[in-house]
């Protein structure tokens, strides 16, 4: 199942990856990397291992690793390959070279997703999304990019568009959408969440427990949506029946192939809405 809030927590705090456990969020992704101090890096590890082997089997648990390059990406993953039970992924931060991104994928039997933070990255985004099997997931790091290309978040458009191209071309999943950082900002994480989805993103990564709920509502068909789309999709089945491959809906509203494929999209993401319990 796809999941739409990925909650970010610092490995080198036992109590708040106990706490981002119980939270609603879809996915939990626990941090070895920023939000760990140098001094910390080993017991956020060790941290990480622990919360993989008590929780719960339909718990989703990523690790976002150090970045490729760094001293403590190879104790991460010699680390990972010996450990029963592994995390649902991997976020592999700082990617820029494909050939690295699969030598590092190549040590690991989960799904990883890429996060592209700089100008090389970005440029690489196509080859990196094919590199490797495994990796199933591109997204962007945008305070990094943003850093990195001189410009302000609101001059990542064009990247956005560019991420959601490259990751789409390789088949993979929708791209998961960079954090809002302003987390008192409710409003505007509510408003550019419901433009990064209509961007192509789905899902998106959050950093406050406060902000789940909202990412969830943002990333969930309403019920407006689901019944438009149940009314596209019951259009073409019966063209479809009548021999016919394009037909006009109820509104005069043209529906063709690719119309009926994006209903069916929403139809699908309602259903792993409704098989998390109707959560948001």
């Amino acid at each position: 199942m796809i999941p739409r809030s990925w909650l970010y927590v610092p490995g080198h705090r036992a109590d708040r990856v106990g706490k981002a456990l119980d939270s609603a969020a879809d996915a939990v992704v626990i941090d070895l990397e920023d939000a760990v101090p140098v001094g910390a890096k080993d017991r956020a590890l060790t941290n990480a291992l622990d919360a993989l082997r008590a929780a719960a089997r339909d718990r989703e648990i990523w690790l976002r690793l150090n970045a490729i390059g760094s001293e403590w990406l190879d104790h991460e993953l010699h680390a990972l390959a010996s450990v029963d039970t592994a995390p649902t992924g991997i976020r592999l931060p700082k990617a820029e070279d494909p050939e690295s991104v699969a030598a590092t994928a190549n040590r690991l039997t989960c799904d990883v997703h890429v996060i592209v933070e700089s100008a090389a990255g970005l440029l690489a985004a196509p080859q990196i999304a094919l590199c490797h099997r495994q990796v199933t997931g591109i997204a962007l790091g945008e305070a990094d990019l943003a850093a990195d290309m001189r410009t302000e978040p609101s001059g990542l458009a064009w990247a956005r568009g560019w991420i959601v191209a490259a990751a789409r071309s390789a088949g993979l999943s929708s791209p998961v959408q960079s954090v809002w950082t302003a987390i008192d900002d409710l409003a505007g994480l509510a408003e550019t969440s419901r433009a990064g989805r209509a961007q192509g993103f789905f899902g998106r990564s959050v950093v406050h427990p406060n902000q789940i709920d909202i990412v969830n509502e943002a990333y969930t068909p309403s019920p407006d949506e689901q019944r438009r789309a149940q009314r596209i999709v019951d259009h073409a089945t019966a063209a479809m029946a009548a021999g016919e491959t394009a037909v006009a809906d109820e509104n005069g509203h043209f529906i063709d192939p690719a119309v009926v494929a994006n209903a069916r999209i929403v139809l699908e993401r309602a259903d792993v809405t409704a098989a998390r319990g109707g959560k948001t």
